[in-house]
């Protein structure tokens, strides 16, 4: 949800690298905008509602002054986006600021206590109270740190908080608990953020904070404490991969095009994985006598392609749940035996932890596939499964769901040999197919991007469209659909084909918009009887086939031609011109791809 940045140097102005790290983070959140910086121990604060360059044009956040201070990009969970209502948020004598990402979940109670006892409240936050908290056990005799602690142990729910006091005037505390929060560690500078590539430019070198850890930065040195113990923590710092050209647009007018167009070296950097790690959790499963896959948005489309792989290629039929909605369905019916899939791309889904949490008090076996090294989701995995998707800026994913379908393919196809449920050709044939999806997706973005290009600038203006599909295919669709109403906020449906005559037909009217997703499956002979009844109702046809489908193409008003695949790999590179499609529409319509509206990337409450 929000972008935090925390940053002290050993000299020099911080408020121009402290805008820049939160730039890299507005993917994160951008209804508004807030700096806190320290200088001769004073503390000077700017914020305002709008996105960081509308914000910094109006109050030129560069002149902050100090080596020292705090930022926040904010995603509105409690209260309206406001001037008001922006981070950082302060106490009764300014002296206190406290950026926050998460939910206090009792903080009616606290503000209520704390209104009594005197303390005055300018926000409808919920993050408000924590300022309050810290004033009230510094005014006890306590520093920084330990005051936030005594804080933190009133509070209740998730948090990643950047606290700076102008009483120490060279240190910024940071805590973490359900809510991301990274330390950045370089020569002439230490910093916090929310996610690594805010201070990507600055250093690679990174540490993990864990819930319930707090950590001390100070212009040399950081040390970092357990909450529950107050004790010191050693970590180990982590050299980061990515390069800040990966975190960056690198010539794309937009994050969503740029990461379309890298999905091709995502999903080769993904099939390179350890042959003993795909074998060890084709073991793990093979021992499973109940699979239940959870996920949330698009991550759960690819949970649900994993059951049709699963079913079709192992003989085994997963339960996939949504993770918002896993404890409440199952309820008391978990088996005690189960074991679970749990499918995230940041590994800080809420919803999902929720659900991963559910199943361990029950004795589950917990396998994730996670793209995010080190992540809360990994530590309470008993198996963790990396994707190589590299950082992903863009709300609206595109490489979470390639690089887990491919993931989750190659887990399916190692459980299939190892049950023998497939003689041995077929599947090293997929499994050779497998490794030949990464080019037909670049042959796909090459050859049909303007084509698709011109096919969503033409429909771009209809106010409503229905996404078809059969078999593993109507996932596709989920996707598809997904994403064109998510970044161009046109009303998309997707439905399985066959059962589209059930009610959607009722809405086809002359030149309704219909995409099918048909490749040359078993489904296929089916997939013509629903074309036929769209086009008897005057709908407008777009098929997404194979370059090799003749009888399709004439039937269709508008085709995007694919390179011939296996039907079970067809979901990688038919999402595709999807993806394109909802981008050119979205950029026809004057929206932002990457920054949707009510959305934000890694979404860390409930």
């Amino acid at each position: 949800m929000c972008g935090i940045v925390g940053i002290v140097l050993n000299q020099g102005n911080v408020a121009p690298l402290l805008r820049e790290s939160l730039k890299r983070l507005e993917y994160r959140g951008y209804d508004s905008v807030g700096m806190a910086t320290i200088a001769n121990a004073h503390m000077i604060l700017k914020k305002d509602k709008g996105k960081i360059d509308v914000v910094n044009e109006r109050l030129n956040l560069d002149e902050l002054p100090g080596s020292i201070g705090i930022a926040h990009t904010r995603w509105a969970t409690h209260g309206i986006p406001t001037k008001e209502n922006a981070h950082p948020h302060t106490d009764c004598k300014e002296k206190i600021a406290v950026n926050h990402n998460g939910i206090i979940e009792n903080f009616v109670e606290l503000r209520k206590e704390l209104t009594e006892r005197g303390h005055h409240f300018k926000s409808d936050t919920d993050t408000e109270v924590v300022p309050h908290l810290i004033e009230e056990f510094m005014e006890q005799g306590l520093n920084l740190k330990d005051a936030t602690i005594q804080a933190l142990r009133r509070i209740k729910g998730s948090y990643g908080l950047t606290i700076i006091s102008a009483a120490e005037p060279r240190k910024i505390i940071c805590a973490r608990n359900g809510s991301p929060l990274v330390l950045g560690i370089g020569d002439q500078v230490i910093c916090c953020a929310s996610d690594i590539p805010a201070f990507l430019p600055l250093t690679n070198k990174a540490i993990i904070l864990h819930d319930e850890e707090l950590a001390v930065l100070t212009p040399n040195e950081y040390q970092i404490f357990s909450v529950p113990t107050q004790k010191m923590v050693s970590k180990d710092i982590t050299t980061i991969k990515w390069t800040p050209e990966m975190a960056s647009k690198g010539g794309y007018s937009y994050f969503m095009l740029k990461e379309i167009h890298e999905q091709p070296k995502a999903l080769r950097d993904t099939l390179r994985q350890r042959p003993e790690r795909l074998e060890k959790i084709a073991e793990v499963l093979d021992e499973a006598s109940k699979i239940f896959i959870t996920a949330a948005g698009t991550s759960f489309h690819a949970a649900l392609t994993a059951r049709y792989l699963f079913s079709q290629l192992c003989n085994v039929f997963p339960t996939a749940l949504l993770s918002s909605e896993f404890p409440e369905a199952i309820g008391p019916s978990f088996p005690s035996d189960a074991y679970v899939i749990a499918v995230s791309q940041s590994g800080e889904t809420a919803d999902t932890i929720r659900t991963i949490n559910f199943a361990k008090e029950r004795e589950a076996t917990i396998i994730s596939v996670v793209n995010t090294v080190d992540s809360s989701i990994t530590r309470l995995s008993d198996h963790v499964i990396y994707t190589q998707a590299g950082p992903e800026i863009g709300v609206a994913a595109t490489k979470t769901f390639t690089t887990q379908v491919a993931t989750l393919s190659m887990i399916a196809l190692n459980l299939a040999l190892r049950k023998k449920c497939k003689d041995i050709e077929t599947i090293s044939n997929l499994q050779n197919a497998l490794y030949k999806i990464p080019n037909i997706v670049q042959t796909v973005i090459t050859k049909e991007e303007e084509h698709v290009k011109r096919l969503a600038e033409q429909f771009a203006h209809m106010q409503n469209f229905l996404f078809l599909g059969r078999g593993i295919n109507t996932t596709t669709a989920a996707e598809g659909s997904l994403k064109l109403k998510e970044i161009s906020y046109v009303h998309a449906e997707a439905y399985p084909a066959g059962e589209s005559k059930h009610g959607p037909i009722a809405l086809i009217t002359p030149g309704f918009p219909i995409m099918f997703i048909a490749p040359p499956d078993e489904t296929y002979d089916h997939i013509i009887g629903n074309i036929m009844e769209m086009k008897a109702r005057e709908g407008t046809i777009i098929a997404f086939i194979d370059e090799q489908d003749q009888t399709i193409r004439e039937l269709a008003d508008h085709s995007v031609n694919i390179p011939s695949v296996p039907p079970l790999l067809s979901p990688i590179p038919y999402v595709v011109p999807l993806q394109l499609f909802s981008y050119y529409a979205a950029v026809k319509l004057g929206y932002s791809p990457d920054m949707p509206r009510s959305l934000s990337k890694s979404v860390t409450v409930l």
